[in-house]
């Protein structure tokens, strides 16, 4: 994946990365960026560091945050020393200064997917004391069973899955209603389903799992102690 605000260098980015064999997308801010990180899930991140709106090391550092496995290689005219040495510690895993090589990037993104890809997803998922099993599609908390509907089970591994993150709306839309549109008009049966989730795990219980980010979504985390 490929974030560049710079159309014609995006465009040069992602003819050469799919020549190789790779599939591409692409965005042109942080927030489109972040969105898609999210949605698409790619193996690798080509990022820009000056973007419209927000700086490229904000959208790494949140990456970073929320545990998101990704492989980030900055690719900016930004290229001192100390400008290097920030966005690794930012959390980049390569740093590559504009203008560049592009055999050499190659070199740098095939280096990158071949470090060892994330074990597969467990049938067992827990949050606290909440548990899932995906084998049966139960839950539990405090070793108290949880009837949920089908659709409830969903949006609830979901969080599961994306725990410590931050969900948006148009990620439940697409992700567990499959609804392909960004701009979706669910949001009102989304945030009836995330009531109802949360009157069966959390309103019984004296720690809440299920927390609002205001004007961005929701996330699943046991609070800070």
């Amino acid at each position: 994946m490929i974030i560049e605000d710079d159309r014609r260098m995006s465009d040069a980015l992602a003819s050469g990365v799919e020549a190789a064999g790779y599939d591409v997308a692409t965005a042109s801010s942080a927030e489109e960026g972040f969105f898609l990180v999210h949605t698409e899930r790619p193996d690798l991140l080509l990022l820009d560091l000056t973007l419209p709106n927000r700086n490229g090391l904000d959208i790494l550092r949140q990456i970073r945050t929320e545990g998101i496995d990704i492989r980030v290689l900055i690719l900016t005219s930004h290229n001192t020393v100390e400008d290097r040495v920030e966005g690794l510690r930012s959390g980049a895993d390569d740093y590559l200064g504009k203008p560049f090589s592009f055999p050499e990037l190659m070199a740098r993104i095939e280096a990158l997917l071949r470090r060892s890809l994330p074990p597969s997803t467990p049938t067992s998922l827990t949050v606290g004391d909440l548990l899932l099993d995906t084998k049966t599609r139960s839950a539990s908390r405090s070793g108290e069973k949880l009837d949920l509907s089908g659709r409830e089970f969903d949006l609830l591994l979901y969080f599961v899955e994306n725990r410590g993150r931050t969900v948006s709306r148009e990620m439940l839309a697409k992700d567990v209603w499959r609804e392909t549109s960004r701009y979706t008009p669910i949001d009102n049966v989304i945030d009836v389903q995330i009531a109802r989730l949360r009157r069966k795990i959390d309103d019984p219980f004296t720690v809440k799992l299920l927390q609002t980010v205001r004007g961005l979504g929701f996330s699943l985390r046991e609070p800070q102690a």
